[in-house]
């Protein structure tokens, strides 16, 4: 591989992200117990998030504003005040949550500075994303942060036009088989699939990946033996 590049996912490959959400989404369905039982609650919850995304992005805000949609609807427009306050109070917390580093991940990007250009290239909620990275004490890693609105190819091609590499010389590692897998193949680019325990069900796709530039490992510290 001709590798110049290193690109990172953050959420769930740096960092612990989607416990936190599941857990927040865990007090959403008991706060809404009453109306509609949890299944059907996941359901409603996940429909309204995806509907958002071309409103809201990912992250927390719309997260939040995703469950008090949810909350209205189920409740046909009685959910009380009081109620949306303790939602808005659940978002709060899930913003201030602690950033929890993954192992092994500083091992690699100790090891890989300096012999590549190491880049984060994440997706969602502008402050979000960056109040996590300055509370994670990584960013001294990072020649470049790049925080998308959405990981597809088009902005994948314009973080390689800004680093002035060609497509085989971007290397991705990530959770996401949708996020940070496929749209860099599809570029041209090398990817790695480090698995996270929990994902988002927006992430999960449904076929094997067959490509000479695509490889998968348990754990993150596995890519030091193949770079």
């Amino acid at each position: 591989m001709s590798i110049k590049v290193i690109a990172f996912d953050a959420d769930d490959t740096l960092w612990v992200n989607e416990p936190y959400f599941r857990r927040t989404e865990e007090a959403f369905y008991e706060i809404m117990s009453d109306y509609l039982q949890q299944h059907s609650l996941e359901r409603e919850l996940l429909k309204i998030e995806l509907d958002n995304l071309p409103l809201y992005g990912y992250g927390v805000k719309g997260f939040i504003l995703s469950m008090i949609e949810t909350a209205m609807r189920v409740s046909d427009k009685t959910i009380s005040i009081d109620v949306i306050e303790r939602i808005i109070e659940l978002g709060k917390l899930l913003l201030d949550e602690p950033i929890e580093i993954l192992d092994g991940v500083e091992e690699v990007l100790t090891s890989l500075k300096g012999k590549y250009q190491l880049v984060v290239a994440t997706k969602g909620d502008l402050l979000d994303q960056e109040r996590k990275l300055r509370k994670s004490g990584l960013g001294h890693y990072f020649h470049h942060i790049e925080i998308m609105s959405e990981k597809d190819d088009a902005n994948y091609l314009k973080l390689i036009k800004h680093l002035d590499i060609q497509p085989e010389e971007l290397l991705m590692i990530g959770n996401s088989l949708k996020s940070d897998v496929l749209p860099v193949l599809r570029i041209g680019g090398h990817a790695i699939h480090i698995p996270y325990h929990i994902t988002w069900a927006h992430e999960v796709i449904d076929h094997t990946i067959e490509s000479d530039k695509f490889k998968s490992f348990v754990a993150i510290t596995e890519v030091l033996a193949d770079l």
